[in-house]
């Protein structure tokens, strides 16, 4: 069982929910099981060899209800989380909404954002309220990027069917600067995004044009036009310098593809769709060809460039079969890749790589000899200082968590029929957490000595205690759980030689993770705690998906509004998270460099049948 799937196991029944959801397949198998896709979803791979154990049918008690609609609100607190509140800033009223009023009542998509617009006709900005409201439309997609700005375009046009007593009793002037108040919250908010699809961007521009028809007649828009030009022009500088000359475009290096010690110093930058990256497929006789391909390619793209490679080899004669792409696990688990599938690059586990083959070679496919072989010792883990290892992941972390887009959480929970764009660097950010978790059990079990390995315990008990200091809870979580793992808990000689005070401590980082009363303790942490923080993202994944699968997003017509709230409280919650910006000292070591080349670059077992064999060797008695 993995590490992380181990430590969401203890849900109640009711809350255990449905344990494959409506989404692609993910290789990486990194979230608990209730997060993984249906078998029968038409999107999702083909898995080659089927489980015969199966995971049981999942459990209806919260999903079907006489009326069809359950609110998120009335959900226990044992149920769904609270929106993980953080301790608001001195002096201030707090961070709180109230709960949704007459401007959020269930109504039509069209009615909720004319109300919106009704509201932003009297504020001079946006309030609380009204900002809500349009992270409500924007963060549940209850219209696509197109819809919405012809939406808000035909508002500014004077076109729009929208009608009521303000809206009419109001002039063009206070119109106009409602709806631009609307477009510039979106901007700020989903600019990045929004430039990804062509379509869009030139909505956006086609948008940018009207209002500077209009800005020279209307002087009360000045400082919102200043505002939407220097969006668009930073937009499409961004735009011109990627296009202008393709050749010279980075190609960026995704985790595991290519170790290499400049690329992995650079500071993290996201990952856009558009992006072109380095990977390896490898063949069935472990022979490579290194392709060149956009993030968001398909499946029937990469085995193009594939083919293209191997048609200048002497193979090629030989494969008059069309090509197929496997993913092949360090574990053997092999699972078929369909020609539409997109964005798989992100979804590979830790040591997990492509394979192009025809369907008759498929059986035959094995992992990597590297995968299957035990590395040699790590040395540098016992000459690094806690307090050091601890800063380096809790600064790399923050570099990873900061290039997520609050509005991967939302697609990757509920949008991914849409495509795995969008969620690219959330991918990576939870193949990190699988990755550390990895590692702790990996440097634990290749330490033959036992007096090293206790001391070794210790190293990782100290990081996790600084790692919490830092207010970095995904590394922490995943310290834990990585001590956690079977192999390692199991060894009973080296935890006993443990001293007493890091066993007392340990436990309570136990009860710290402990899932009891849905996650309470951690609840309760991190409610205490103010930005910056780092929180333990499956544990978001899982509030949103319940939210998601709990009641439906339209009745008889009509947005749950209450749902949508919810939803948008949650996002709001990942934004404070960042509110401010974490600064560690990494600079306390003269090995700066190699201890930061060495955290961003672990090599890791992720095979537990291999790790189980390791503390069988080490400790072949242990109870």
């Amino acid at each position: 069982m993995k590490p992380l799937e181990k430590f969401l196991k203890k849900q109640s029944s009711h809350l255990s929910g449905p344990r494959h959801l409506h989404r692609r397949q993910s290789v990486s198998k990194i979230l608990p099981s209730f997060l993984r896709d249906t078998p029968g979803d038409s999107s999702s791979g083909e898995k080659v060899e089927e489980d015969p154990s199966a995971a049981p049918q999942p459990s209806q008690d919260c999903l079907e209800l006489p009326d069809g609609l359950r609110s998120p609100l009335s959900f226990s607190s044992d149920e769904l989380s609270p929106s993980e509140p953080l301790t608001p800033p001195p002096g201030s009223v707090g961070w709180s909404l109230t709960p949704p009023g007459p401007l959020l009542a269930p109504d039509t998509p069209e009615a909720l954002m004319g109300r919106v617009l009704d509201q932003l006709l009297t504020a001079p900005r946006l309030s609380d309220a009204a900002e809500l409201a349009l992270d409500v439309l924007y963060d549940s997609h209850l219209y696509t990027d197109e819809e919405l700005l012809v939406q808000l375009q035909q508002y500014f046009c004077g076109c729009s069917r929208h009608s009521s007593p303000t809206w009419e009793g109001s002039d063009a002037i206070q119109k106009k600067q409602a709806v631009l108040c609307a477009l510039l919250h979106l901007l700020d908010t989903y600019k990045d995004s929004l430039q990804e699809e062509e379509k869009t961007f030139q909505l956006i521009k086609d948008f940018y044009v009207l209002v500077m028809r209009d800005a020279p007649n209307i002087p009360q828009l000045e400082a919102n036009v200043i505002r939407l030009h220097r969006l668009v022009e930073t937009a499409e500088l961004r735009l011109t310098d990627g296009s202008a000359a393709p050749c010279s475009k980075q190609v960026k290096p995704l985790f595991r593809h290519f170790r290499r010690i400049d690329s992995c110093l650079q500071p993290r930058v996201a990952f856009r769709g558009s992006d072109e990256i380095f990977c390896r497929v490898y063949m069935p006789d472990h022979s490579y060809v290194t392709i060149r391909s956009r993030l968001s390619a398909s499946v029937s793209d990469i085995l193009t460039s594939v083919s293209e490679k191997l048609q200048y080899s002497e193979e090629q004669g030989q494969r008059e079969e069309p090509l197929i792409l496997v993913a092949v696990t360090s574990a053997g688990d092999k699972v078929l890749l369909k020609p539409d599938d997109g964005c798989i690059f992100t979804t590979l586990g830790i040591n997990s790589h492509l394979f192009a083959c025809n369907r008759e070679e498929l059986r035959s496919l094995v992992p990597l000899p590297e995968e299957v072989q035990l590395p040699p010792e790590d040395s540098h883990i016992h000459r690094i200082e806690a307090e050091d290892l601890a800063n380096h992941l809790s600064a790399f972390h923050w570099e990873l968590f900061s290039c997520v887009h609050e509005l991967e959480f939302v697609d990757y929970v509920f949008h991914v029929e849409r495509g795995r764009r969008e969620t690219a660097n959330l991918e990576l950010l939870l193949q990190r957490c699988s990755e550390v978790q990895h590692w702790v059990s990996t440097q634990t079990l290749l330490c033959e000595a036992p007096a090293r390995r206790t001391q070794l315990l210790k190293k990782f008990i100290k990081t996790a205690a600084i790692c919490k200091q830092n207010q970095d809870l995904l590394s922490f979580f995943a310290i834990v759980m990585g001590l956690d793992n079977g192999a390692v808990s199991r060894l009973r000689v080296t935890w006993e030689k443990l001293p007493g005070k890091f066993k007392n401590l340990f436990r309570k980082f136990e009860n710290l993770t402990d899932p009891c009363r849905n996650h309470k303790s951690y609840r309760e942490m991190v409610s205490r705690m103010r930005p910056p923080v780092i929180p333990f993202i499956p544990l978001i994944l899982k509030d949103l998906t319940f939210l998601h699968e709990g009641s439906k997003t339209f009745l008889d017509g009509l947005v749950n509004v209450e749902k949508m709230h919810a939803i948008a409280e949650k996002v709001r919650t990942v934004r404070k998270y960042r509110s401010s910006q974490m600064r560690l000292d990494t600079d306390v070591s003269p090995t700066h460099l190699q201890n930061k080349a060495y955290v961003r670059q672990f090599q890791v077992i992720d095979n537990q049948n291999l790790l189980f064999e390791l503390s069988y060797k080490l400790e072949p008695n242990a109870q």
